[in-house]
């Protein structure tokens, strides 16, 4: 063997068959700095679950300022953040996926066809939220239909039929929702009656809280989605009609963003 070919092996040793083996980025991969990137990502992916507020509500809740969602719903201030509902109800949450429909789209190159996600999710104590999202992937419309859902959560009111004894256990009167043709009456039942609904109707109902119901509906209720959203909204109703054990007057206080003006007039850090 020629001395010119013996420096061509010990150059070669150690360093595979094709390029060089120790080239770009000095055995830490391929690239300037990935390493030193992926070691800092890899630092901070410990703090990728800590919730910032970036709302006046949301800074109040984390700083313990709120006590519950029934003093947000009472000043019908506005959820803009997911995370508060997680706050208050993280532990109780139940969600079901109702419907997944796939939608088209008519365009010049041709069809594009997405899905449609119904989400319900609920604590089974008053509380029940619905969210529909359209995204190419189902995961990702499931994903964010929950985040719909939970920025959509109302509370729902809960009477007796009859004698005023236990615990609420159905609607305080009749209600109606409508969506689309679609329109359902949810009417109040006497106690261990259940529930007396369609499959998709019992699941939105024991989500509220609900045990016993009757309910009526009319229209195209084979369309899911108006369906469900009909019942969404008879649910939601509930607290917009004033019975008489309402009519005592009550002293209105201060919105929670009057109260903690002087905690949200700090420079947050």
């Amino acid at each position: 063997m020629s001395d010119a070919a013996r420096g061509e092996q010990g150059r070669g040793e150690g360093r595979g068959g094709f390029g060089r083996g120790g080239g770009r980025g000095g055995g830490r991969g391929r690239g300037r700095g990935r390493g030193g990137a992926g070691a800092r990502a890899g630092g901070g992916g410990r703090e990728e679950n800590v919730w910032v507020p970036v709302t006046k509500l949301g800074r109040l809740v984390k700083d313990g300022k709120i006590g519950s969602l029934e003093e947000i719903f009472l000043f019908s201030l506005p959820v803009k953040e997911a995370e508060i509902i997680d706050f208050f109800l993280k532990d109780k949450l139940v969600d079901e996926v109702m419907k997944i429909m796939p939608v088209q789209k008519q365009s010049s190159a041709g069809q594009r066809t997405r899905f449609k996600a119904f989400v319900a999710i609920g604590d089974t104590n008053g509380h029940i939220g619905l969210g529909v999202k359209c995204s190419s992937e189902v995961a990702n419309a499931i994903r964010g239909a929950i985040t719909a859902a939970k920025l959509n959560v109302a509370p729902v009111r809960r009477g007796f039929w009859g004698r005023r004894q236990g615990l609420p256990h159905t609607v305080p009167c009749k209600v109606t929702g409508k969506c689309g043709s679609v329109r359902v009456r949810l009417i109040p039942a006497p106690r261990g009656t259940g529930l007396v609904s369609s499959p998709a109707g019992k699941k939105l109902m024991h989500m509220a809280g609900i045990d016993d119901c009757y309910s009526s509906a009319c229209g195209h209720t084979r369309t899911m989605g108006n369906f469900i959203k009909a019942i969404f909204y008879a649910l939601r109703a509930t607290y917009g009609y004033l019975s008489p054990e309402l009519w005592k007057e009550t002293a209105l206080l201060a919105s929670p963003y009057q109260e903690h003006t002087d905690f949200l007039s700090k420079k947050q850090i």
